[in-house]
């Protein structure tokens, strides 16, 4: 059995065609949208509705200003649009129109932190499955998906914002993680698939941006427990470590798919 495994595809729908090419399946570990192109500005949602010009601001004053400074900058391009709301919804419609039409049958997809979905069966086609807390037996094994990314603790989702990316509260987080060991039972899980990683500082760690991204003790706790053979994810671009043995498991980072447009190959 040759599965093939990509997260962080943002935008690159003509990598994401070729994807499932020679595989039995392919597993999507979220975050598909291009929301914010930083390599390429005049690209993703913020490029198509306001120029590379603005977004290469934006980008800068991400790097070198302050927080209140650059939510002043992207309030101010909000504010010149009629209606921000629809421009954004029309924008998110029309990638996920092109990157679900560019997935392969089968597809077990689990959402990332950069998606809405709410809108995914919207455009998900005959032969794509869509998982998030749930188990689904692939060749024999039994995979574990959960989706989405970690607030901060004590921060709560924003309410009322343009855009709301897929975070979520630990509780909640932690919920569907608990619910995948229920779900398992006895037989365990074989392979455990997240947008994020569990809280190993190796994996959590990105040496481009220089930042800790928020990593999952339950994950880390689940793999203590149920000792699946793989536990793979996506977020941090650029990893301190791309593989970590956890015990019995071998947990890795799969790729950023957008730059490098080579899927992860799991083989049984």
């Amino acid at each position: 059995m040759r599965i093939h495994v990509v997260s962080d595809v943002h935008g690159n729908a003509e990598a994401l065609a070729r994807a499932g090419d020679g595989a039995d399946a392919l597993i999507v570990l979220g975050d598909l949208l291009d929301f914010v192109d930083y390599h390429q500005h005049g690209r993703g949602i913020l490029g198509e509705l306001f120029g590379a010009e603005q977004v290469a601001t934006f980008a800068r004053l991400r790097r070198e200003a302050g927080r209140d400074e650059t939510l002043a900058f992207a309030r101010s391009l909000w504010a010149s649009l009629d209606d921000p709301g629809a421009a954004v919804d029309e924008a998110i419609r029309g990638q996920y129109a092109t990157l679900f039409g560019a997935m392969s049958a089968p597809t077990y997809a689990v959402p990332g932190n950069v998606d809405t979905p709410a809108l995914w069966p919207e455009f998900a086609g005959p032969g794509v499955h869509l998982l998030d807390g749930e188990v689904a037996e692939i060749g024999g094994l039994r995979f574990g998906f959960v989706g989405g990314a970690l607030l901060p603790d004590g921060a709560t989702p924003r309410r009322g914002a343009v855009w709301q990316p897929y975070l979520r509260t630990r509780e909640d987080f932690d919920a569907s993680v608990a619910a995948l060991g229920e779900q398992a039972g006895a037989g365990g899980i074989d392979v455990l698939c997240s947008h994020i990683p569990p809280a190993l500082p190796e994996l959590t760690y990105d040496v481009v941006a220089r930042r800790r991204e928020l990593g999952s003790t339950a994950l880390l706790e689940l793999i203590d427990e149920k000792r699946p053979r793989w536990s793979l994810f996506g977020h941090v671009h650029q990893p301190l470590a791309a593989r970590v043995r956890r015990g019995y498991t071998e947990c890795g980072n799969v790729g950023h798919f957008k730059e490098t447009g080579r899927p992860w190959v799991l083989r049984w």
